[in-house]
């Protein structure tokens, strides 16, 4: 009673004060004190002289507050540093008040310490999955570092093999003295083996694991209460129980934030009847090899799920080794579970909803709250339930055929493998940045490409953050995150204020070594101007024949393979019928280059010429000659381009040009008076800027094609019957008077073929005239109708007529006679004011 009024008057007392305080803290914040600064001097000299008092008071504040809280903080020197250190110092505060609350409350009794929720008996606990938020201080705890109390402390700086701190041996097949040997593994380093290697090899599990049985339900949560073992005693009578079961469930939590290899924080174990919670983090932790009599004891089934780094933890801190391993994650994935974690066996078959958010904390602190606890029961409580119902459905599909064997065969095979496993001591080459702690993969992966002072500085910063997260035993993202050294690296600070801006919150415990960080960053980036480039490294190690593994080229053996072609002589759809000519085979053979090819030549014969003989089809034609040896001139180069012209069309057929022996020069003449003619019609005709450039360019290329054709086609004719006749020159004569009655008859069909050509011609070209005349005329827009009234024309005399207004023409709207028209106009109507009430606002 007297406490609580020595507390009240306390409060009584300081709470005016603090308001006092802040009251006069927001009055002088809303002064313009660099004004009075200038004007008054004396009132410059005040300021300074509080400002250093409120900077020793703010300091010594902070000294206590994180005395209480466990913060680094350091002191404020000048206001530039409130400003740079504004997050940590908002941190402590924030912290003190913090515990400042749950103190005050603790002590006026309104919270009290909450226990795991009890339900009514004989119902199993089905909690609600929780969508909160792990909270930070669960997360990331500032206690003092437990292994620094451990008897045994172990060292960050062995490069060399991992030597298995195991000094006693229990259940061995091979005496301890004779396990530890070393081999040389992928890497080409040397390392230890397994010391049980061998017993977990010749492990045979006993014969209830490849059994169907009934499963034995698990005890309630609320009639059993997990055990906390924290002394050497508490082992050895745990230690006591375990021997007594067949089968255990073991789990374990680890913590790998504030230590540089890692910390096995907590030990879970469970049998059919009880919970053990072991801690770790005793000093006396490497007396708990003792539990090997259990672990490696092959009467005695251990089930975990998910063991690949539990394995690990056990032999790197406690010096533990597991024989008779049953892991239920690979049995989730040989029966093609839809999930392998924990958490969905627990589903499956418990319907328990596990709160995994426990997954991240910080499991050094001591005492664990209750929901911790709660959580790390659950993950071997159920376990051993879930490990039988797994059996049986490993027993129900024992028929099941595949190549390694029977499900439950392979389940066995993976779990002897994970227990193989061995810990290894974390590497890193300085100079290649191999290794699991190195730089290689890292920037293997990013996308930022290095020049030589970057790649230089970076690899600086890496090997000191490795250093000195070995000397402090801490993690290397504790020192200083990735994110922070690319940043560094990328705008290269230069000087130690720029550099502590770039260290965020959580490297604020840099602030002893800023001058040695610097200092390593000014000596990489000299030393860094004259080496390489990110690129030019990796090149030179990509292309090294050193690294380059050659495998050796095996012989082929010399045996003739008996190949043949994957096509089928006949067709399955067509029979014997040939899909294409090539592949019959008179069709592949080439004629010799001797050969005279004899290629009969057909010509189609014009309706007036019925009584003109054609060349026998079986004759032998001659190989013609081009028509620029023909006329004896020399063939010119087709001419590419066209010139636009208004010349006549011309559309005779071929049928009117004549085709008499005798005619070679008259046709040669018509031709010249074609030229002659097209030249005339082209001097006297201009082309006008209306006419569609496009539409003439048409035309003159049809006309030309049309003319290059009916040349060709003359050319064709004419060798066609100088062939003819040197053919009737070959035969004897019969008689003179034949010879004559020919020539006759050929001076008829000229003469006849010649006013036949003069009558079409004739006709083509008043049908030339003719289509000139109608040739479309250039579009006056003077006399187009109206667009914005296209109606006015077929529809007005309808419309005034309907109107009663017949002969009256409407006018014209023209949109630009308001602007062009100097008439003068009437002002506009304008919408004045009225008077009146206008509207009526309701509220």
């Amino acid at each position: 009673m007297e406490s609580s009024q020595d507390f009240s008057s306390l409060r009584d007392a300081i709470q005016p004060a603090l308001v006092a305080v802040t009251r006069s803290a927001n009055g002088l914040a809303n002064e313009d004190l660099a004004f009075q600064r200038t004007v008054h001097p004396s009132v410059g000299s005040q300021l300074d002289k509080t400002t250093d008092r409120m900077l020793e008071l703010v300091s010594g504040l902070l000294k206590s507050s994180s005395k209480v809280t466990g913060q680094s903080t350091s002191k404020l020197e000048d206001l530039d540093d409130v400003e740079i250190k504004w997050k940590g110092i908002v941190d402590v505060i924030d912290s003190f008040l913090e515990k400042a609350d749950t103190c005050l409350d603790e002590y006026t009794g309104l919270i009290k310490r909450k226990d795991a929720p009890t339900l009514e008996a004989g119902r199993d606990p089905k909690r609600p999955k929780p969508t909160e938020r792990l909270d930070w201080s669960l997360k990331r705890a500032n206690i003092v570092k437990p292994q620094n109390a451990f008897e045994k402390k172990p060292s960050n700086f062995d490069n060399g093999p991992w030597k298995p701190i195991l000094t006693r041996k229990p259940h061995a097949i091979v005496p301890l003295d004779q396990s530890f040997t070393t081999f040389i593994n992928d890497e080409h380093t040397t390392q230890y083996q397994n010391p049980y290697q061998t017993e977990i090899e010749a492990m045979q599990y006993p014969r209830h694991v490849f059994e169907s049985r009934e499963p034995i339900k698990y005890l309630a949560v609320e009639t059993t209460k997990a055990i906390w073992v924290d002394t050497y005693e508490g082992v050895l009578e745990m230690l006591g129980e375990l021997k007594k079961a067949r089968e255990i469930a073991i789990d374990l939590e680890h913590h790998d934030y504030r230590t540089y290899t890692g910390l096995l924080s907590l030990m879970q174990i469970s049998t059919r009847d009880k919970d053990w919670i072991v801690d770790t983090l005793v000093p006396w932790r490497h007396k708990l090899e003792i539990l090997n009599e259990v672990f490696a004891d092959p009467k005695i089934l251990k089930v975990f799920h998910g063991a690949y780094m539990d394995i690990v933890w056990l032999q790197r801190d406690l010096g533990l080794y597991v024989v008779g391993l049953f892991d239920t994650h690979h049995a989730s994935t040989v029966l093609g579970y839809g999930g392998g974690s924990l958490a969905f066996l627990l589903k499956k078959f418990v319907d328990f909803d596990a709160d995994k958010k426990y997954q991240l904390a910080d499991w050094r602190i001591r005492p664990l709250p209750d929901e911790m606890l709660y959580y790390a029961r659950a993950d071997t409580h159920y376990l051993l339930y879930i490990y039988d119902m797994i059996r049986n459905d490993l027993a129900a599909t024992a028929h099941t055929v595949h190549p390694d064997g029977k499900p439950i065969d392979r389940v066995i095979a993976k779990s002897k493998k994970t227990s193989l496993h061995r810990y290894e001591n974390p590497t890193f080459e300085v100079e290649t940045g191999h290794g699991d702690r190195g730089w290689y993969n890292y920037l293997a992966r990013s996308s930022y490409v290095y020049n030589r002072e970057e790649f230089a500085v970076f690899k600086a910063l890496w090997n000191w953050r490795d250093n000195t997260a070995r000397q402090e035993d801490e993690s290397t993202g504790f020192i200083m995150n990735q994110n922070v050294m690319a940043e560094i690296v990328r705008i290269m600070p230069t000087d130690k204020k720029a550099l502590w801006s770039l260290l965020d919150g959580h490297a604020r415990h840099l602030k002893p070594r800023l001058d040695e960080l610097f200092n390593v960053i000014q000596k990489a980036k000299e030393q860094g101007a004259t080496g390489p480039t990110l690129l030019q490294y990796f090149s030179s190690t990509t292309s090294n024949p050193s690294n380059v593994q050659i495998t050796p080229k095996v012989p082929e053996p010399d045996v003739s393979l008996d190949i043949k072609e994957l096509k089928s002589d006949r067709s399955q759809l067509w029979g014997q019928v040939p899909l294409s000519s090539t592949w019959e085979t008179g069709s592949k053979k080439a004629p010799e280059s001797d050969e005279v090819l004899e290629i009969p030549l057909y010509y189609s014969v014009a309706q007036g010429e019925e009584d003109e003989e054609l060349p026998d089809a079986s004759e032998p034609v001659v190989v013609l000659k081009p028509a620029s040896e023909v006329y004896g001139q020399k063939q010119e180069p087709e001419n590419q381009e066209f010139t636009l012209k208004a010349g006549r069309k011309r559309k005779a057929s071929e049928a009117d040009v004549p085709s008499g022996p005798e005619q070679v020069e008259s046709e040669e003449a018509e031709v010249e008076e074609e030229t002659n003619d097209n030249s005339d019609v082209e001097m006297g005709d201009a082309v006008t800027p209306e006419e569609d450039e496009e539409e003439e360019s048409d035309e003159e290329d049809v006309e030309a094609a049309k003319k290059a054709s009916k040349q060709e086609k003359k050319l064709r004719r004419k060798a066609a019957k100088k062939a003819k006749r040197a053919a009737e020159q070959e035969q004897p004569q019969e008689s003179e008077e034949a010879d004559d009655e020919e020539a006759r008859r050929e001076a008829k069909r000229v003469e006849r073929k010649a006013r036949k050509t003069a009558k079409k011609a004739a006709q083509e070209q008043e049908k030339q005239q003719q289509e000139e005349d109608e040739e479309e005329e250039a579009f006056d827009y003077s006399k187009a109708a109206s667009v914005l009234k296209a109606d006015g024309g077929a529809r007005s005399e309808f419309d005034n007529k309907k109107r009663g207004r017949k002969g009256k023409k409407e006018k014209v709207f023209d949109p630009y006679a308001a602007k062009t028209s100097s008439e003068l106009k009437g002002v506009r109507n304008r919408n004045y004011e009225r008077a009146g009430r206008s509207a009526t606002f309701k509220k």
